[in-house]
């Protein structure tokens, strides 16, 4: 796994990229000095003994970066292992054991960024991005699931008697405050999953950090190795509210418990539950509405990309209506990964009242979403009592359908639920479903709601008896979370009372598709940091 000698230019200067070396040593030395000047009077500089253990652990993880024959900068890395909770926090002594790296652990999934140190002289030339593109090719190579690292503070001292270290990052995150190393994290990609008290002894940063993610997108989970996911589908009622503020403060309530107090992966939110926003504007008629709800597409999108970027999970953002490039108007749901970005999935079959009362018109196309943990789909709320856009998306690998629903009834209600149950029994699959819930008087078409999220699973001895892994209680706000064994629905698949995929009678019926398909890899964008 040791890197080849690479060659790469920035800013004019040719760099190679190389393999730490026990005669780089000396020059490590005096270069980390040089980098924390403020560190060295609590004794924090690098020492001969930890460097060689550094070469003796993981040679793999100690990168130079040298111009002109001397060494300008370093990047050093090993490998952990945080248990059920990664995202812990822990000290930079803990985690580096002392700064000997004798705790790397070669069956871990995470690789620990320990420091990264440019030459003053060189510094803002683009170093560091090289040395950082260098260890996510590591990440890749070793196929581990992340990259986690304690960010520098690096100028809370400025403001230690007026904000607290969360307020100063979230100062940051909006640009209050120029952080030149937590602004560089974030402008590359990596996430800030919390604030680490007492993590390392430094001045500058008042012995706080930020505990940095980047989430490797081409993991794979090893298929010897049981699968576990945790879903959490949002029962949002709809009320009625002031502005988009009120909107954005009651769907961040939803996706921080479900990722900070409950560590879901996936979380689904209801189909048209953005349309509540109509209830912040003056009465008008339906498809006036929906036209001027789709005029928040923007502002949607940045809301959702930020929330799946700080709770570092996948959200499906429910529904919301899109203006096409042809005047149209499509239900779209978005699916939004840790990384902020996000592919889209129209609604296929439209409803005679969502044609009747908006004008929607239906999309072409099927997303397959490859995630780290399952591979995806979404069919928005009608789209599932079709069995042939289900069986289309099993055929392509979804383990785990998404349905986001908008009923105004029971019977309405029922219908979903009771396709979704088929679709997951029919094609040994998962499928989670979401709902709107609460009234929205003076919103045509949106007045009253029935709904009640659940997920539901094969009928067989692997599963629940009743094909119903979790429901939630009708017609009340709440989050349902439930966790979902990926690995049971192949065992069942092959070994089942029954295996309706492989007993398909090809020889009577053949299955012909018309879809505009898009497959979707986690598609996590290029990141790089810079931590201690």
């Amino acid at each position: 796994m040791m890197i080849e000698p690479q060659v790469f230019e920035t800013s004019g200067i040719e760099v190679l990229i190389r393999p730490v070396s026990e005669a780089d040593i000396p020059q490590m030395i005096d270069l980390h000095r040089r980098c924390f000047p403020s560190m060295m009077e609590s004794d924090e500089a690098w020492r001969e003994d930890q460097l060689l253990s550094h070469l003796e652990v993981f040679p793999e993880g100690q990168v130079v970066a040298e111009v002109g024959g001397c060494a300008v900068a370093v990047a050093s890395s090993l490998i952990v292992d945080l248990g059920q909770n990664p995202l812990r926090h822990h000290t930079y002594y803990g985690v580096t054991d002392d700064g000997y790296f004798y705790n790397h652990d070669p069956q871990g999934d995470t690789l620990y960024g320990a420091d990264v140190y440019v030459d003053p002289n060189f510094q803002g030339k683009g170093l560091g991005r090289i040395l950082y593109q260098v260890r996510r090719d590591l990440c890749r190579r070793m196929n581990l699931r992340r990259i986690l690292g304690g960010g520098r503070l690096w100028r809370y001292s400025e403001y230690v008697d007026k904000l607290t270290p969360e307020e100063y990052v979230a100062r940051v995150k909006e640009g209050g405050i120029a952080d030149p190393v937590l602004g560089f994290q974030l402008r590359e990609g990596f996430v800030v999953r919390g604030i680490m008290k007492n993590y390392i002894r430094d001045p500058k940063s008042c012995n706080h950090a930020s505990l940095i993610e980047w989430l490797n997108p081409d993991y794979q989970v090893d298929p010897d190795v049981e699968r576990n996911v945790r879903v959490a589908c949002v029962q949002y009622q709809m009320r009625r509210i002031a502005d988009f503020d009120e909107f954005a403060a009651q769907v961040r309530y939803f996706a921080e418990t479900a990722g900070e107090d409950y560590g879901a992966e996936f979380v689904v939110f209801p189909e048209f539950f953005s349309v509540q926003l109509l209830s912040a504007m003056k009465p008008m008629q339906s498809r006036e509405g929906i036209r001027k709800l789709s005029d928040y597409t923007e502002q949607f999108e940045a809301l959702m990309s930020s929330l799946a970027q700080e709770q570092g999970l996948y959200l499906i953002a429910g529904s919301h209506p899109v203006a096409q490039d042809d005047g149209s108007l499509h239900n779209v749901s978005m699916i939004f990964r840790p990384d902020g970005s996000h592919v889209s999935q129209p609604k296929l079959h439209i409803t005679p009242s969502e044609k009747t009362w908006w004008g929607i018109s239906g999309g072409d196309s099927l997303v397959v979403v490859q995630t780290p943990k399952a591979k995806i789909g979404i069919l928005i709320c009608y789209d599932v009592e079709f069995p042939e856009a289900a069986r289309y998306l099993a055929d392509q690998g979804v383990e785990i359908l998404f349905v986001p629903y908008c009923t105004d009834n029971r019977q309405g209600y029922l219908r979903v639920n009771t396709c979704a149950a088929a679709r997951a029994i029919e094609n040994q699959i998962y499928v989670a479903t979401a709902g709107v819930v609460g009234n929205l008087p003076d919103v045509p078409a949106m007045d009253i709601h029935y709904g009640r999220a659940a997920v539901f699973t094969p009928s067989d001895f692997e599963f629940a008896r009743d094909g119903i892994q979790a429901e939630a209680d009708p017609n009340i706000e709440t989050l349902l979370v439930t966790d979902l064994n990926i690995s049971d629905l192949y065992r069942s698949r092959a070994s089942g009372s029954v295996t309706p995929m492989n007993d398909r009678r090809y020889d009577l019926f053949e299955f012909v598709s018309r879809v505009h398909s898009e497959y979707q890899s986690p598609g996590v964008q290029e990141a790089t940091s810079s931590e201690s």
